[in-house]
């Protein structure tokens, strides 16, 4: 509580009449001064007087209560600061002082304010700044004091924004003046790119704070945990690196340049690019054998796909058939069997045989070349009938070196009989078939329509995921060496796509099919999978082993490994999810595969400079009358002040903060200095000694 003492008026009359009457009382005595009358000066203190009794002078007592001034500290925890060696130390370690310094300040109140992590946004310093400063009466802002590296992402234009008038913006950095760290800057990184084509990544190895930067950094690229490449790029020029996309689905990019001595950090050392592999339209190759109800199933299916380029071949008889009937009536062009077979055989990314018999119409050479095709990572889906019984069966060909079945004998391998197709218990676990509408569990059956016709066969490979009366193999997948096979043991399908006896998911089956054969990531039935999103590690695995899920183990980019159990998901799947704050590249490895996830954008805005630098804040800094101070380690913290208005907010070992001496008035006391008692008999008094001199 102060208490204070002034003088102020409560005029009776406006001040406008008070200050005419004022030169009225002028005018009239302005004669007398002239002649030095006698009393001239008797008169005016009479006049004086009368304005004084108009003004109503009083002696006003007032009662404060004065509120303290208010420091705002603002505390960079960014990943800038937390990444750069010492850099978090050094601030928390500030912190300590200043509040303990500040602490000792009479009538200032510290106010604390923690700068989170903006993600892709970078250091939002600003937008925390102005949420706190709405909390705070301006008459109270001492100054603002901001604990940071320097790299604010939300800088406002110096000219427009002020804490408020006469208060200072301090900028106190960790670390050193003429820091210097080297990083990798992406300039392009495509996220996508076409399979058996090349992508090009375009970027520069830069260091900072170096001027005229010149030599060679040694760069390390490693694909998805492959043997790393080590190669050496300019530093400060653009480099270019060729990347061939190999496969469907996601691969992680990891580059990594060697470490300049004495940088602040080598976090920004390394970039992690996500590149993912599509396929551009695909060619398939559909071989149509023995006419059938269901022939152009397929084509449906296939021509329904705007992705997808169909070559169609129907054949309706063998060569060796005359019956004299015009060529011209018989195709529209002739077989080419040598270019598809042969010359662009490996062009085509799946090849189809529906109820194809081999009666000389491919040469031994020609199945032996598909068979080398599906080897070399081809894929090949045969549709069988009862061509596929006997001597020209396409396991009776090199091709059915391939096939993951053989027809029994003759007289056991076509089975003539109703029954629903039912899901194997691999196949349910097969993502081919796994959740399909209408499948058998456990406890039902399937609701499907029937078929009645099966090839009876001797399943040597694969794994069966459908099955026929009896459970005996009616699809069966297989992998050959670097190829997948296919293999459909009825010609009934057709009778879905027609809703007989209720239909079935026909068209469902047959994209996964060969969705599956073509290698699309989403329909493997052995795959472990990572992906990061919002801070956490998302490990998917499917498997067709229906025992409990395996430990995976986690490698973090810092190269710290931990052991973490998987949950079971039902259907082949188990799934686990951890924290994954660090930036860089996160791996996952189940014993058998590996995965691989990308933590951090290609340029995220907090790891393009990571050294102490106040370039950018120096021209606000400059404006408020603030200081911009280096503090190393943390332990030399300037002298903390309180200045008054009008001087000096920084010196040589101290900062300032700004006395504002708000306050609130409690209590008025007001005493009249020329109360109507006195100013009466004074003024009467006045008057008559005025009268006397002149009466003389």
């Amino acid at each position: 509580m102060q208490t204070s003492f002034g003088i102020d008026f409560a005029p009776i009359l406006p001040l406008w009449l008070i200050a005419a009457l004022g030169a009225v009382c002028l005018l009239a005595l302005l004669p007398a001064f002239l002649r030095r009358a006698r009393g001239v000066w008797w008169r005016g203190l009479a006049f004086a007087l009368l304005l004084g009794a108009l003004s109503q002078p009083r002696l006003v007592e007032q009662t404060r209560e004065t509120r303290p001034d208010i420091a705002l500290l603002l505390v960079d925890r960014t990943d800038s600061t937390r990444s750069a060696e010492g850099h978090a130390a050094a601030i928390e370690a500030a912190r300590r002082q200043l509040e303990s310094r500040i602490g000792r300040l009479r009538d200032v109140e510290l106010r604390v304010v923690d700068v989170p992590e903006g993600g892709n946004q970078g250091t939002r310093a600003f937008a925390a700044l102005e949420a706190a400063l709405s909390e705070i009466p301006a008459a109270r802002l001492a100054g603002v004091l901001l604990l940071s590296d320097g790299q604010v992402h939300d800088i406002p234009p110096s000219g427009s924004w002020s804490p408020g008038e006469g208060v200072p913006l301090h900028l106190l950095m960790p670390g050193r003046a003429g820091e210097v760290d080297r990083r990798i800057r992406l300039i392009e990184a495509p996220g996508f790119g076409i399979v058996g084509r090349s992508v090009e990544l375009r970027l520069i190895v830069e260091d900072l704070g170096v001027p005229r930067a010149e030599g060679q950094a040694r760069l390390t690229l490693r694909r998805d945990g492959q043997a790393p490449i080590t190669e050496s790029v300019p530093i400060g020029r653009e480099h270019r690196i060729s990347l061939p996309i190999e496969r469907a689905g996601p691969s992680v990019i990891d580059l990594v340049a060697e470490t300049r001595p004495g940088e602040v950090s080598d976090v920004n050392n390394r970039v992690v690019v996500a590149l993912n592999g599509v396929r551009d339209r695909l060619r398939v190759l559909l071989v149509s054998g023995e006419p059938h109800a269901g022939e152009r199933t397929w084509r449906r299916l296939l021509k329904a796909d705007p992705g997808v380029d169909l070559v169609h071949f129907t054949i309706l008889r063998p060569p060796e058939k005359d019956d004299l009937t015009p060529l011209n009536e018989l195709a529209l062009i002739a077989f080419p069997v040598r270019e598809l077979f042969q010359v662009k055989l490996r062009d085509f990314d799946l090849i189809v045989f529906d109820r194809f018999a081999n009666r000389g119409i491919l040469p031994p050479s020609y199945m032996r070349n598909i068979a080398e095709y599906v080897r070399a990572g081809g894929a090949l889906l045969a549709s069988v009938g009862p061509e596929f019984v006997g001597g020209t069966s396409l396991a009776a060909t090199p091709l059915g070196s391939v096939l993951p079945a053989r027809p029994l004998s003759p007289q056991q391998a076509i089975l003539d009989q109703a029954y629903r197709p039912r899901i194997s218990p691999a196949g349910s676990r097969h993502p081919v078939t796994e959740g399909l509408p209408g499948a058998n569990t456990e406890s039902t059956e399937a609701s499907w329509g029937r078929w009645y016709r099966t090839i009876r066969t001797d399943a040597r490979a694969g794994t069966t995921i459908m099955e026929g009366p009896d459970a005996s193999p009616l699809l069966v997948l297989d992998r050959v060496g670097q190829g997948r096979v296919a293999l459909m043991l009825s010609d009934h399908l057709w009778l879905w796509s027609r809703g007989h006896d209720g239909g079935g998911p026909q068209q469902e089956l047959l994209r996964r099919t060969a969705h599956w054969l073509m290698r699309e990531p989403e329909l493997e039935e052995e795959d472990l999978t990572a992906r990061i999103e919002a801070g956490r590690l998302f490990i998917g695995r499917r498997s067709l082993d229906s025992g409990p899920p395996p430990e995976v183990t986690i490698t973090a980019p810092d190269n710290s490994t931990r052991r973490e159990p998987l949950r079971a998901d039902g259907g082949g799947r188990a799934s686990a999810q951890v924290a994954a704050e660090a930036p860089g590249l996160w791996q996952v490895s189940d014993g058998r595969r590996q995965a691989f996830a990308a933590a951090m954008p290609a340029n995220p805005p907090e790891f393009a400079d990571l050294r102490s630098d106040p370039a950018r804040l120096q021209p606000l800094v400059q404006a408020t009358g603030g200081a911009a101070r280096f503090l190393g380690d943390g332990q030399t913290v300037p002298e903390i002040r309180s200045v008054a208005a009008g001087r000096d907010a920084q010196g040589a070992g101290w900062l300032g903060l700004r006395k504002r001496d708000d306050h609130t008035v409690t209590g008025i006391a007001a005493l009249p200095l020329l109360p109507a008692w006195l100013m009466l008999p004074l003024l009467l008094g006045v008057a008559i000694l005025a009268w006397r001199s002149e009466a003389r």
